[in-house]
Formats: structure tokens, sequence, C-alpha cells
């Protein structure tokens, strides 16, 4: 376990499983503390089909009390959601008429993440097959996304294609920006320390890191007169999307 992707697909996993109560993860040390009643076995089998290479270091009973309210963590995911959803649309539309690429593969992204939030609010409450059928088309569609996406930029890449409009490109992702900062300022609001709160954080961060990646784009398209930065950021982003999505998929098995 050593990114959030992996952290969400191993909450789903374990969310089909009766008697857990709380996942508690250590990204840095690679570890996961989880609080169930029952045997461990059960546990360690769904673990192992993740084929994450994983240890059982120990179990033992424990007296610390676990707080099963989670309707201020469901609000605040819901609020993310919407906000990603929002920008999912309003990049793509913007990405389309400017002819960039990169803002394209960031409203993916957006879209990427609000089906992991998604996932991540259905996994409080559901069956577990509408889980597992969520899953399976969610990364579908993701990967149908971005593989046409893969295919827009090879075609540009090999073609002349106009320059995308750079002004478009920076001003819709410093909006794109602001949205995201405000989205991780509402999770750590919360100061939670539950996995999928502080998973949501870090997915969060790096929708930033992408914001800034088509900035640059966008800046380096009006210095170098030339669609590659916004081609290479594009692409790059579209693998992300990918692998996410195989990732997702994995719970649909």
């Amino acid at each position: 376990m050593d990114c959030p992707s992996e952290e969400n697909l191993i909450r789903l996993k374990l969310s089909e499983i009766e008697g857990i109560n709380q996942l508690d993860f250590d990204l840095e040390k690679r570890n996961l503390t989880v609080f169930h009643i029952g045997n461990v076995d059960s546990i360690h089998y769904a673990l192992k089909e993740l084929n994450l290479n994983e240890t059982i270091l120990s179990t033992e009973e424990t007296d610390i009390v676990i707080n099963k309210d989670v309707s201020d963590q469901s609000k605040l995911l819901w609020t993310v959601l919407i906000i990603n959803f929002i920008f999912f649309i309003v990049e793509v539309a913007t990405g389309i008429i400017s002819k960039s690429m990169g803002l394209i593969a960031d409203s993916l992204d957006m879209l990427a993440d609000s089906f992991v939030y998604g996932l991540s609010l259905l996994a409080v409450g559901g069956t577990v097959i509408k889980k597992k059928r969520i899953a399976k088309y969610a990364g579908y569609f993701q990967i149908l996304l971005a593989l046409i996406g893969i295919v827009e930029v090879i075609r540009r890449f090999l073609g002349f294609e106009a320059l995308p409009v750079f002004t478009t490109m920076i001003i819709v992702s410093i909006f794109a920006l602001i949205a995201n900062s405000i989205c991780l300022f509402i999770l750590q609001k919360s100061k939670s320390k539950e996995a999928h709160m502080r998973a949501s954080m870090i997915f969060t961060s790096n929708d930033i890191i992408i914001n800034l990646g088509v900035i640059v784009a966008g800046v380096l398209v009006y210095w170098t007169n030339s669609n590659i930065p916004d081609l290479v950021v594009g692409i790059i982003v579209f693998l992300l999307v990918v692998q996410g999505a195989l990732r997702i998929m994995k719970l649909s098995k």
C-alpha cells in the first residue's frame, strides 16, 4: 500500500466484510490497522485478492471506542464531489472550444475523482453487488474516455493543428486551481484522520499539481508558439486516468 488509489481499493474491498468498524491507514509506514469483530482470516483473504503483497504484523484485542458518526464526512465528500463534477463540465467544454488537450485531460481527471468520491460514499451503504457494478461501469467509462483522448493526442502530434488558446488554458486552470484549493480547505477543516478523508485530501492535492501543470503548459504554448507542451500534459494526465480506472475496476472482480 503506497498510494491513495490503493488505499481506496482496500477500503472498498473490505467494505464487503461484516464486522469491520474502522480502517486506519499509515501511508508513510505502509501500515493498515483494521478494527473489527470476528476472525481475521476473511480480511486477510480479501486483501490477498488485491495482490498488494500484504503481511499480517499482529492481531490483538482493543478497548478503543470507534466513532461511527460519518454524516459530517459524507457532507464534505458530497461537496467535493459536486465541485469536481461541475469543473469537469466547465473544463471539457472550454477545452474543446480552445482546442486544449491539457484542459480536456484535466476535466477527465476531475471526473475520475468524482467517481472515486462517489464510490467512497457508496462504501458507507449499499449492497456489495451494487458497489461492484458501479465500480466496473465507472472504470470502463473512464478508460473509454481516456483512450479517445490519447488517440486524439496522437493524431494532433502527427498532424497539423491550430495552437490551443493559451489564455483560456491559463484562466480556466486558475479557476480550477482555486476550486481545488477550496476543496482541500474544506477537507482539512474536518480534521479527520480516517482513511477515506485523508485519501480525498491527497487526491485534491494531486489535482492542484495538475492544474499548475496545465497553467505552465499554457505559458509554454505562448513562449514556444507550439502545441507540444499542451499535448505532453494531456497524454500524462490521460495515462493517470487510465491507471486509476484499472485500479477501480479491480473491485468488480
